[in-house]
């Protein structure tokens, strides 16, 4: 026993690679994550939809602006406006203030009615963000009611505030419906990026790396003839999710299968290319697994908004973030599957996982390149 125990020691020694990965990637995770691990939901984005213009209705938006759960990212007049900025994600909330509510807070004799929409594709943030504004709304009655009656007896229903709540896409507030299209994503990045992160490594450890090298095969033959196979097993991978997904969990899809499907595999182009990145600068399949898990994997979980929200993050972390195909993914496929939107709004976050992508296999191929020369 002794003697494997030393033998594992020497090996660590001649790999000073596998001890920095081990040793400072947890205390930078760790330091990135403490910020980052935050269920709090704070800095909602709202748009209200204020139809009365008034005195009274400016009171009202004026105790959003000054929570510090909500940021009001728009004020528009009507609520057929609400629409786009919810299905954009935007705003995760609408308020809808009706075009007579000050003359109703003004009689007081008549309760003037209000419309929460919330956007239910996230459960668990909604149902926190709604529970903030039924109190802010709450509150704000209260203090009506107190301004009003002065000595008087307080009649809870005289000029107060119905607060009427909506909730779009998910209406039952399902968490599986929010989190099995997020875990589905998560299980193909993991997949993928792991299958292709041993492409170059073991040739390398084999020795036929410098086989390859005089032959007539050029770096993207190589990269084609590396990916191909992983990408057709991660597009089978999609299917299986997809069908346990939807036929074993019930998750509808509202949105095109077609497109989901071509989201796809947009998205095995960014997870191939990052397992093949991490192949060309390991020396062993050893250290492209440790490369894979603690540098790319564990943070993009974590920061993709995968378990904590974005929006919660301090500013630099949030920035960090747009680094991250996986972020933009999971708004896509949560969109595909819980909004039933199409490209013409999830084209931004196509196009970047698409640019990343390339990007990634552009670096791949360049190394390759330098490794084969």
């Amino acid at each position: 026993m002794w003697q494997i125990f030393r033998k594992e020691l020497l090996e660590l020694r001649q790999n000073p690679k596998v001890l920095r990965i081990v040793l400072v990637a947890p205390i930078i995770q760790l330091i990135v994550l403490g910020y980052a691990a935050n269920m709090d939901v704070k800095n909602v984005p709202v748009v209200i939809a204020d139809g009365s213009r008034t005195a009274e209705s400016r009171r009202l938006i004026a105790r959003f602006e000054g929570s510090p759960y909500f940021t009001i990212v728009d004020v528009v007049t009507t609520v057929n406006e609400i629409d786009s900025y919810i299905e954009r994600g935007t705003a995760w909330m609408a308020l809808a203030i009706p075009y007579d509510y000050a003359e109703r807070i003004g009689r007081g004799d008549r309760t003037a009615a209000l419309q929460l929409v919330a956007d239910g594709s996230d459960a668990n943030s909604t149902t926190l963000a709604l529970s903030y504004a039924a109190n802010l709304v709450g509150a704000h009655t209260e203090e009506l009611l107190t301004e009003r009656a002065g000595s008087a007896p307080l009649r809870r229903r005289d000029g107060s505030l119905d607060a009427r709540i909506r909730v779009w896409f998910n209406p039952q507030l399902l968490s599986r419906h929010f989190m099995l299209p997020a875990i589905s994503a998560l299980l193909l990045l993991v997949i993928t990026s792991n299958l292709s992160s041993m492409a170059i490594v073991r040739e390398r450890e084999v020795g036929t790396y410098e086989q390859l090298s005089v032959t007539p095969l050029t770096r993207w033959g190589l990269i084609g003839g590396k990916l191909l196979p992983y990408g057709m097993i991660g597009m089978i991978d999609v299917l299986l999710v997809v069908a346990v997904t939807v036929f074993w969990f019930d998750v509808p899809i509202r949105g095109s299968v077609l497109l989901l499907f071509a989201m796809c595999a947009v998205y095995l182009l960014s997870t191939l290319s990052l397992g093949l990145l991490v192949s060309t600068v390991s020396h062993t399949q050893q250290q492209a697994m440790m490369t894979a898990t603690f540098f790319f994997l564990m943070p993009m979980i974590y920061l993709s908004g995968f378990i904590f929200p974005s929006e919660n993050m301090p500013r630099a972390i949030q920035w960090l973030t747009y680094l991250i195909p996986l972020r933009y993914f999971i708004v896509i496929v949560r969109g595909i599957f819980l909004k039933g939107i199409g490209l013409e709004v999830l084209w931004p976050q196509a196009l970047a996982l698409f640019a990343w992508g390339v990007t990634a296999l552009a670096i791949a191929a360049s190394r390759a390149r330098k490794s084969l020369d």
